[in-house]
């Protein structure tokens, strides 16, 4: 008997789908992209017709919640469009977007008239100096306006995602975590993953959820547990009074998969049932040879059927995501 919900062999109920629109980027961060980084011709990528009917088939299996993801999105012409399109779908009951936010200024209000209400912000530093170092481009400026641009258009929560590097970034928790006591932004403090063979990433760059938390209780004041409004990954914290809010990701120390519930879909139409893993199902293929509606559904049930119980990447562990953070999606 056909059953409509997504459930791996874990108990786990899978209603989050992450979809990368792109491999193109117009940042080079080190953790992200390879140096001699080729992103795909367009042919190769999913066509936003492609998308939307996976959509439509996902959310016959129980999947209500989108992510649109790169690369970077932005980049994509009229992703206003694609946006207006998937939440059309009838069952869709959230979409959001990742961005790093340099073209986010002009395409705020747009992406808004479009029907998006929840954006998350790539930002790992507050200093240009460094911004370039990391991303090898002089657009902080355009980033700050960005989530300006997308906190005067009414978006909430405005989420700003800092990848957390010892001897690189670690510096400016303080910084980061004051934000959110000047603006209702939700700044999220994201451990340092083991992603791509090619990425700058050693253990001993990781700085954990426990000495993020400690050191912002020391140097700023004390934490208050915030209970999240959602089923994802980040714990939740706020500072006294403060309007906004302070998630840890702690995917090394703390993992979060007995309640993961998500699955991501590359730019080139593969199905990864686990971040952290090579383990990859071609949906591209069977949406392009006249695949029907039970053709895509068994390939993303195979999908949900390989979720592993848990990654098993410690802090020194051996490393079993050899693509790219830009290949896969953000």
């Amino acid at each position: 008997m056909f059953k409509p919900a997504l459930q791996d062999g874990h108990n786990r109920r899978v209603s989050y789908v992450r979809i990368s629109v792109t491999d193109r980027c117009n940042l080079r961060c080190s953790y992200c992209s390879a140096p001699s980084f080729s992103s795909n011709h367009r042919e190769q990528i999913l066509s936003y017709e492609e998308i939307v009917r996976l959509v439509r088939v996902l959310v016959t299996l129980g999947v209500d919640k989108v992510r649109l993801t790169g690369g970077e999105p932005l980049v994509r012409r009229h992703i206003d469009t694609l946006v207006a399109r998937i939440k059309a779908v009838d069952g869709i009951n959230d979409i959001s977007l990742t961005t790093n936010g340099v073209l986010l200024e002009k395409l705020a209000d747009p992406l808004w008239d479009a029907g998006l209400r929840r954006i998350n912000i790539s930002l790992d530093t507050l200093d240009r100096k460094k911004f370039k170092e990391i991303t090898g481009c002089d657009y902080f400026d355009r980033v700050r306006d960005g989530i300006e641009a997308a906190l005067a258009v009414g978006f909430s929560p405005v989420k700003v995602n800092v990848v957390v590097m010892r001897g690189v970034n670690d510096d400016e928790l303080l910084d980061f975590a004051a934000l959110t006591m000047k603006y209702p932004l939700h700044v999220r403090f994201i451990e340092y993953m083991p992603i791509g063979v090619l990425s700058t990433w050693s253990g001993d760059k990781v700085v954990t959820e426990e000495e993020m938390l400690e050191r912002i209780s020391l140097g700023i004041g004390s934490l208050e547990s915030v209970v999240a409004e959602s089923s994802g990954p980040a714990r939740l914290y706020r500072l006294s009074e403060a309007p906004g809010r302070i998630g840890v990701i702690a995917a090394m120390s703390n993992h979060f998969c007995a309640t993961c519930n998500r699955i991501r879909v590359t730019a080139d139409g593969r199905l990864r049932p686990c971040l952290l893993s090579d383990t990859e199902f071609d949906l591209k293929k069977v949406l392009r040879t006249g695949g029907d509606f039970f053709g895509i559904a068994e390939i993303v049930r195979k999908a949900v059927a390989a979720k592993s119980a848990e990654h098993d990447m410690a802090c020194n562990a051996e490393r079993k995501c050899t693509r790219m953070m830009s290949t896969i999606g953000g």
